[in-house]
C-alpha cells in the first residue's frame, strides 16, 4: 500500500513541476539569499577544482538543493502513517545527508588528489623561477598561467587580479597558499613575495634562494613518488605471495583427500 502511495505521489510530484504548477526552480529562485547561506565556503572552489572553470556553480548548487527538497517530500510520504518527531527527525537527517552528499564527495576528490597537487607545485615554481629571470613577480605570474597545470589556473588569476587591483601586500600570495595547502605552499609564496618586493641588485640573491627551496621541493617530490612505487610494488609482491600461497594449500588439501580416498 505504501509503495503505490509512494509512487503516485512522486507521479503527481513531477506532472506538477512539469505543467509548472510547483516550481522548485522559482522556489530557490525567491528563496536564493536564504539558501546560499547553506552553501559552504570553499564549495566553490572544490567544484573548479574537480569540473574545471567552465563549471556552472549555480546551477549545481540549485540541483543539491532540489535533490534535498525531493528527498524531504518522499521521506515525508514514506513516513506519513507513523509520523512522528522521531520519524521527522529521520527525514531531515536523510534529507540533510542527501543535500551534503556532493560536497563530501567534492571533498573526498579533494583529498585524493591533494598529493597529485603537491608534486605539481615544485615543478610549477621550477618554471616559474624560469620567467622571473626575465620579468617581475607579477608578470611572470601572469605569464605563467597559461602554460600551468589546471588546477593552479584560478588560483593564479585570482592573485594577479588582485595584484592589479592595486593590493600590494603580502594577501594575494598568502591566498593562493591557502587555497592550495600543500606542502610549503605558504614558505614559498612568502618567498616568492619578497622576491617581487627586492630589489634588482639583490634579486639574484634572492633568485638562489627561491632556486635552492624549489629544488628541495623536487627532491622530495621524486622520493614520495619512488616510495609510492615502491609500496604499489611490495603490495603486488604481496599480493603474488598470498596467491600462490593459497593455491598451494588448495592444492595440497585437494591431494590429501585424493590419498585419503585411494585407501
Amino acid at each position: 500500500m505504501y509503495i503505490e502511495i509512494l509512487i503516485c505521489a512522486v507521479i503527481i510530484f513531477f506532472l506538477c513541476e512539469y505543467t509548472n504548477l510547483v516550481s522548485t526552480k522559482r522556489f530557490i529562485n525567491d528563496n536564493k539569499d536564504v539558501l546560499l547561506k547553506l552553501k559552504e565556503a570553499d564549495y566553490d572552489f572544490l567544484l573548479k577544482a574537480r569540473y574545471g572553470e567552465e563549471v556552472n556553480i549555480n546551477d549545481m548548487f540549485e540541483k543539491r538543493i532540489r535533490n534535498a527538497m525531493i528527498a524531504l517530500g518522499i521521506g515525508l510520504v514514506v513516513v506519513i502513517a507513523n509520523f512522528s518527531y522521531i520519524t521527522l527527525i529521520v527525514v531531515l537527517i536523510a534529507s540533510g545527508v542527501v543535500f551534503k552528499f556532493q560536497y563530501l564527495d567534492l571533498k573526498s576528490y579533494r583529498q585524493k588528489h591533494m598529493h597529485e597537487i603537491d608534486v605539481q607545485l615544485p615543478y610549477y615554481l621550477k618554471n616559474l623561477e624560469i620567467l622571473i629571470q626575465h620579468y617581475t613577480v607579477p608578470v611572470a605570474i601572469g605569464k605563467s598561467i597559461e602554460t600551468a597545470p589546471p588546477i593552479f589556473k584560478e588560483g593564479l588569476q585570482k592573485l594577479i587580479d588582485s595584484i592589479n587591483a592595486g593590493d600590494s601586500s603580502i594577501e594575494p600570495y598568502m591566498q593562493f597558499a591557502r587555497d592550495y595547502p600543500v606542502r610549503d605552499s605558504m614558505r614559498m609564496m612568502r618567498l616568492l613575495y619578497r622576491l617581487g618586493l627586492g630589489r634588482q641588485e639583490r634579486k639574484h640573491e634572492q633568485l638562489m634562494t627561491f632556486s635552492k627551496t624549489i629544488s628541495n621541493l623536487q627532491q622530495k617530490a621524486r622520493e614520495t613518488k619512488y616510495k609510492e612505487r615502491l609500496e604499489k610494488m611490495e603490495s603486488k609482491t604481496m599480493m603474488m605471495l598470498v596467491s600462490t600461497g593459497i593455491g598451494v594449500m588448495i592444492l595440497l588439501i585437494i591431494s590429501i583427500f585424493m590419498t585419503m580416498n585411494s585407501f
